[in-house]
């Protein structure tokens, strides 16, 4: 069509997408911890293999599913986002 361009296509990196393995529906409205500093978060185990999914910011509120006494833990944020991050890097809220 005359005097119409498109766009330049962009592939995304293959994190950009998240696996449905990785979000719960509905997402939580209730929260047991929050970030204390900015760290990242993986979908899948063994993080050092790999670079980080994305980041939590400092103050997001997760719901902590999982921790077997080990450095990492699995959480669930306000959007559903079920992952794995840094335990150490958890407060509990306050009642």
């Amino acid at each position: 069509m005359q005097g119409m361009t498109r766009p330049d296509v962009i592939i995304l990196p293959e994190g950009a997408v998240v696996p449905p393995t990785n979000v719960i529906s509905p997402a939580p409205n209730q929260f047991t911890h929050e970030l204390v500093r900015t760290q990242p978060f993986f979908f899948r185990e063994n993080p050092s293999e790999m670079p980080p999914n994305g980041q939590f910011e400092e103050g997001t509120r997760v719901n902590l599913l999982f921790h077997d006494g080990s450095t990492m833990c699995r959480v669930a944020d306000a959007k559903g986002l079920y992952v794995l991050t840094a335990y150490g890097g958890l407060r509990k809220m306050e009642k």
